[in-house]
């Protein structure tokens, strides 16, 4: 018994460890263009444009595309200021979701 309260022990502080949140670099862009970098859609004369226009118009949400990972912003209005642009992106990812719980978004150098 005392084993098995031992092993339940574990597993609960285990599960209420949060994470830490890291950085993450990549461009601003949406979840419809994210794949083939706007050539499909290209609803602006930018890739900018583009990403506000499928956001406002088709509904798209907000990502950021580190170049093979998609990863879905919890922020849907600050990312807007940054749409087309690299960036850093500081935040918890959780990675069964692939959402980015943003704490902050600032350009990249």
């Amino acid at each position: 018994m005392k084993l098995f309260l031992t092993g339940v022990l574990v597993a609960l502080t285990g599960l209420s460890a949060t994470q830490r949140p890291q950085t993450y670099t990549g461009t601003i862009t949406d979840d419809i263009c994210a794949g083939d970098a706007h050539a499909g859609m290209r609803m602006g004369p930018t890739d900018a444009d583009c990403t506000r226009l499928c956001v406002l118009s088709h509904g798209a949400q907000y990502v950021l595309l580190d170049g093979k990972a998609v990863y879905t912003l919890s922020d849907q209005k600050g990312p807007e200021a940054f749409a087309g642009q690299k960036v850093r992106v500081v935040g918890t990812l959780d990675a069964r979701t692939k959402i980015l719980s943003v704490n902050s978004i600032s350009a990249a150098d």
